[in-house]
């Protein structure tokens, strides 16, 4: 009987919870339309949880209230009935039963009610039947069965249990009552709480609205907060810090291109303005003009172009036309043109393996050809240069070295990026927009490789640039 009575509470449970969850739902979605603070709506929430809480634990109470009462008054009392009924059998009229008895209804064991006679009523230890009669007759159903005459009869007694509802009822009212009273500790607890979690959002929100580019370096103060705050103040402060640096690369690098084009725009004003006032007449004046104007808009168009490739690159528009090519190709290519135009320098060419890869032809020379000029370009007269490649674990390594002026070790890390020139490679005799190794880096990253740098002041360099062969 006491499955029985388990199986009732839990369906009651689950019709009883039934309303608090579709409450929660709706008030849930009334919090999530409605503009009110995180604060209020954490309040609220808690508020409701508290109230469904105080509900739940009067509902359990109440009912292990009941559940433990009916389970000591069916070993005192129904299970004495029920013995006292088998004993004197069929003779039951006058039996002494507890006062609370309301009926004694005995079925054979084809359930048709042989006690009272001509009674309509029907056996059952349903639970739908006993919670009917539990909540709308205040009446208890035991149900038991024996035997007599080799027949298997079936007995269903009824108990008037008013009293034990009441007490259940008085019981719950008292959780209630004590919920209640508990409601005016919990609520500014809660309230005060809640804001104390939020506050350090609310600071968060009113730090990062001062955020400016005049103010780029503001960062939030992670004292105060704990846990997932904390760490939401860290990121975003390590987001702000690569902003800050991106923002600061990208305004020396406008500066430095700005300054990398007024030079050449001076020199063109300078020619043509001197053109204008007296030189139209002089033909060597005009002739040292138009070689003077033609030199800075060819070196403003190498600088525009290069410009334009970084700028696509950083916009991930720049696209390679990627095939399956012999390496010696190109690098034979590099040879036959590098000993036309430099006369300079003594040049060595070391092409020990071949290799096919996959990549951008074009792109790949130009690469390999920037690192030959500035080997030719930081090399003095009669220096030595030297191409040589061969296959390394899983690259194909391409390498030009030099015996130039070399690069200090303070500049190594900063020689690929953009427009930065050591010391030792400003004067004017050198020149250079300081690009041509970001746009190298650019191009062998571009094809999944890796370029590396040795040198030594006043020895000489070497770069090698790593491709994934086929």
């Amino acid at each position: 009987m006491i499955r029985t009575i388990k199986k009732i509470l839990k369906t009651l449970l689950g019709i009883v919870l039934f309303p608090f969850k579709l409450m929660w739902k709706l008030i849930v979605n009334l919090l999530k339309r409605f503009k009110f603070s995180i604060a209020f709506k954490i309040s609220a929430s808690y508020f409701f949880l508290y109230i469904v809480i105080i509900l739940i634990v009067a509902m359990i109470t109440s009912a292990g209230y009941m559940l433990n009462e009916i389970n000591k008054f069916e070993k005192n009392i129904a299970e004495k009935d029920v013995e006292n009924i088998i004993d004197n059998y069929p003779e039951i009229k006058n039996l002494n039963m507890d006062v609370s008895v309301k009926t004694v209804e005995i079925f054979d064991s084809s359930l048709n009610p042989v006690y009272p006679s001509g009674s309509r009523s029907r056996y059952s230890d349903n639970i739908i039947v006993v919670i009917e009669k539990l909540f709308y007759n205040r009446e208890y159903i035991y149900s038991s069965s024996f035997y007599y005459g080799a027949e298997t009869y079936y007995i269903n007694i009824s108990y008037e249990i008013t009293s034990l509802l009441s007490d259940a009822a008085r019981i719950c009212m008292l959780v209630l009552v004590s919920g209640t009273i508990g409601l005016f500790f919990f609520v500014p607890i809660v309230s005060r709480t809640s804001y104390k979690v939020i506050g350090p959002i609310k600071n968060m929100t009113e730090i990062t609205k001062t955020i400016t580019v005049n103010n780029i370096n503001t960062r939030l103060d992670i004292k105060g907060t704990q846990d997932e705050l904390k760490e939401l103040s860290q990121t975003f402060n390590e987001m702000m810090d690569r902003i800050e640096e991106g923002y600061t690369t990208q305004q020396q690098f406008v500066s430095d291109a700005s300054h990398e084009l007024r030079t050449p725009i001076a020199v063109i004003k300078g020619y043509v303005n001197m053109l204008d006032r007296w030189g139209k007449n002089d033909k060597a004046v005009l002739e040292e003009s138009i070689s003077a104007i033609k030199n800075e808009t060819e070196s403003m168009q190498d600088l525009i172009e290069k410009l334009l490739f970084i700028a696509r690159s950083d916009k991930s528009t720049l696209t390679y036309t990627k095939e399956d090519f012999k390496i010696s190709i190109i690098l034979n290519e590099i040879e036959k043109e590098t000993k036309m135009i430099d006369q300079r320098h003594r040049l060595y060419f070391k092409f020990y393996e071949d290799a096919t890869i996959y990549g951008d032809q074009k792109r790949i020379k130009q690469a390999i050809r920037i690192l030959l000029e500035n080997a030719m370009k930081f090399t003095p007269q009669d220096g030595y240069i030297m191409v040589s490649s061969f296959i390394q674990d899983d690259y194909y390594v391409i390498k030009v070295e030099d015996t130039g002026i070399g690069i200090e070790k303070k500049d190594l890390e900063k020689i690929f990026e953009r427009l930065y020139r050591a010391e030792q490679s400003r004067s004017k005799e050198i020149g250079g927009h300081g690009l041509g190794l970001s746009i190298a880096k650019i191009i062998v990253l571009g094809h999944k490789g890796k370029i590396k740098v040795k040198s030594t002041l006043g020895k000489g360099s070497e770069f090698s640039i790593m491709l994934p062969y086929i």
